[in-house]
């Protein structure tokens, strides 16, 4: 079989310097175009010297890029910017989006959580939501996938299958959630300078944080009605990693066994042994997710902990878990490196 042509546009990001590391690998993938417009012109080493050692083309602008004998434009843009990129591209382009730009498949609750009107809704109505586990026919057969965010992804992998087996009090679901510095990107901000970030522990966007469109847009349809969560970020003093703690209503064992019985034949998603509880560190740089389960002291409550990594399976791994459906490869293919410990 022979390589599947791809590029990565937004390639001088965290994002994108994820996907260079997992492609660069992927037995299948060939990195055939970087677009980076503010370095363009520059090789990829003089922008991430990590990566002296590969063989890879220089960053360009993606006017110069030639699409003809690209089958896949990984897009790993700031939000606000994919749209306007993404329906720009040939139609026989498929299509991987890291950005928020489609995962809300109501273009009135995009222009409500990100202050402006959708540049794309007819492409809107071609998105798939690209939370693997749950929306794998729909993506291999997509031209247009839109990863979920982080934060999302961390609270929903424990979540989504609750819903569905209706092992869970919809009305009381609290996510209390740890993220690392890397989720904001690369963009200088003063927020996440090293000293504004080291020593201290924070929350942030309390109450509003966007990815609150993406659990209500989710567990709704999940559970069939209108629900709203709580959900608190919280920002870290470490490069990767999530780890949601989500506090629910419901017997504790009968949700681990749902857990349980819904990851059992993933190759991605662990549910550990009742009462153990997971670390970041075990997933750090890799695709896989961590789930525990533990009693609460009042009855009939649980905690559930998740974690993932923010850039790999959070985001550029789960994005090259996406288009490995829609290139018609094997799904693991490319990801299954063991974590980074310690």
């Amino acid at each position: 079989m022979e390589k599947k042509r791809i590029a990565i546009v937004g390639a001088s990001g965290y994002t994108g310097a994820e996907l260079v590391r997992i492609a660069s690998t992927h037995p299948w993938l060939e990195i055939s175009a970087l677009v980076a417009d503010r370095k363009a012109g520059l090789e990829m080493p003089d922008v991430f010297p990590g990566f002296r050692h590969l063989d890879l083309p220089r960053l360009n602008v993606l006017a110069e890029i030639d699409l003809s004998e690209i089958e896949l434009v990984f897009c790993a843009l700031p939000h606000a910017t994919s749209q306007d990129v993404i329906k720009t591209l040939p139609e026989t382009v498929k299509v991987v989006d890291l950005s928020a730009d489609f995962r809300l498949r109501d273009t009135a609750e995009y222009r409500r959580w990100y202050g402006r009107p959708h540049a794309a809704p007819e492409l809107q109505e071609q998105a798939v939501y690209g939370l693997t586990e749950f929306y794998r026919e729909d993506i291999a057969g997509a031209r247009l996938v839109a990863c979920t965010g982080c934060n999302s992804a961390a609270g929903l992998f424990p979540l989504m299958p609750l819903a569905e087996a209706g092992a869970i009090d919809p009305g009381e679901i609290i996510i209390d959630l740890k993220t690392g510095v890397s989720g904001a990107g690369r963009s200088p901000k003063e927020g996440t300078l090293h000293s504004e970030v080291s020593e201290g522990f924070q929350a942030y966007s309390v109450a509003a944080h966007r990815h609150l469109a993406e659990f209500d847009q989710e567990l709704s349809r999940a559970f069939g009605k209108r629900v709203r969560v709580t959900f608190v970020p919280h920002l870290l003093p470490q490069n990767r990693g999530i780890l949601a703690t989500v506090y629910v209503r419901g017997e504790p064992a009968r949700i681990h066994e749902a857990l349980r019985r819904r990851y059992e034949r993933e190759p991605f998603v662990f549910v550990l042994p009742f009462g153990d509880h997971p670390s970041t560190r075990h997933v750090r740089g890799s695709n896989f997710v961590h789930i525990g389960v533990v009693s609460d002291r009042r009855e009939g409550r649980a905690i559930v902990i998740s974690v993932l990594d923010n850039l790999a399976k959070g985001s550029s791994g789960q994005a090259v878990q996406n288009a490995n459906l829609m290139l018609g490869l094997p799904e693991t293919t490319g990801l299954d490196s063991a974590p980074m410990f310690p």
